[in-house]
């Protein structure tokens, strides 16, 4: 069943200093973003890299309604949402230098960020591969009766796999406690979406497991923290799996190494005016919320919290050779 999205509940609202909160985590983002890219420019970052931007809005939104406690299971594109969850820029970007200091201690890379204590159960490189892990974390969770939901994100691009539908199909049978949450950019690496899907409004999909679902603008930051903070109580009060389809777009290629030759620019213009942090920004300022020194004080925050990571990260060693015998096997008694 499809859920029309609907009036905000009378309820008490995030106050000023929580929007602001927002605004800085989207910013962090998106400078984090950006940095990484001229550090792939200059080969300090080696491999793929996969850059969030255009689509801040979607982490800083739907994580900020989850507890301390609850799972986050993610793809590769997945450096805005360990921000957005908490991870330290310097751990992240230390990760993506390849460095012993790393979040995954050099193993890992940009596609595979992993933080337990923050129940960031990792960054996936194989498109749908981790949703079943998503409904196993979903299924411990609702055997232990913990209380705890799992966030589930995926691109379009991972909705015509098996994985897909087998993940869905279990967490409805079970009732799990899951919220699937596709970031849907309209392009899964270089296809148009429309050529591929046969329903291009990927919500629509969950009708057939008979999870409740709805598509929301994943430009608009309260937009997205409304729609998901119902689908987290949902999937906390026991009723099962909830189905979010947020409508985005990366503003960068699908990788560093993509010339981006099937898009038109006039199109990637359209959407970089509907730029969420702008977007936000605007709102905060017309609101009264925010000043434009506050906000300049934000960028410049921001900006010093990212020089730092980077300092961090290009002085931390790198992993010993003995270290690749590490965590091969489970150290018996």
């Amino acid at each position: 069943m499809t859920t029309p999205a609907r009036k905000r509940a009378a309820r008490k609202q995030p106050d000023r200093g929580q929007l602001i909160d927002l605004l800085r985590r989207m910013m962090l983002i998106r400078r984090f973003e950006e940095k990484a890219a001229e550090m792939y420019a200059r080969r300090k970052i080696g491999g793929f890299l996969h850059l969030y931007i255009g689509q801040e809005a979607v982490a800083v939104g739907a994580i900020s309604t989850l507890g301390p406690s609850d799972y986050i299971v993610s793809h590769y594109r997945e450096h805005g949402h360990a921000l957005a969850r908490g991870l330290e820029p310097g751990s992240l970007m230390a990760e993506l230098f390849g460095r012993a200091t790393g979040v995954s201690r050099g193993r890992g890379g940009s596609m595979h960020l992993f933080d337990a204590k923050r129940g960031f159960m990792g960054g996936y490189a194989i498109v749908g591969g981790h949703m079943p892990l998503a409904v196993g974390l979903a299924l411990a969770s609702s055997y232990l009766k913990n209380g705890r939901i799992v966030l589930n994100i995926f691109g379009d691009g991972a909705v015509n796999q098996g994985e897909f539908h087998e993940s869905l199909n279990l967490a409805s049978v079970w009732k799990l406690p899951v919220v699937f949450l596709c970031e849907n950019n309209l392009y899964g690496m270089g296809t148009d979406v429309r050529r591929v899907s046969a329903e291009p409004e990927i919500h629509k999909r969950a009708c057939g497991y008979n999870i409740p679902a709805e598509r929301v603008d994943g430009m608009d930051l309260l937009a997205v923290r409304e729609a998901a903070r119902r689908a987290v109580e949902w999937a906390r009060g026991g009723k099962g799996p909830y189905f979010l389809e947020a409508v985005t777009y990366r503003f960068r290629g699908h990788s560093m190494a993509d010339p981006e030759f099937y898009r038109d620019k006039a199109e990637v213009e359209r959407w970089k005016a509907q730029d969420p942090i702008l977007r936000f920004r605007r709102y905060l300022e017309g609101e009264g919320l925010i000043s434009e020194e506050e906000a300049r004080s934000l960028e410049e925050g921001v900006e010093a919290a990212i020089n730092e990571a980077v300092r961090f990260a290009d002085e931390s060693p790198e992993p010993p050779p003995e270290a690749l015998y590490e965590y091969v096997y489970k150290e018996g008694k």
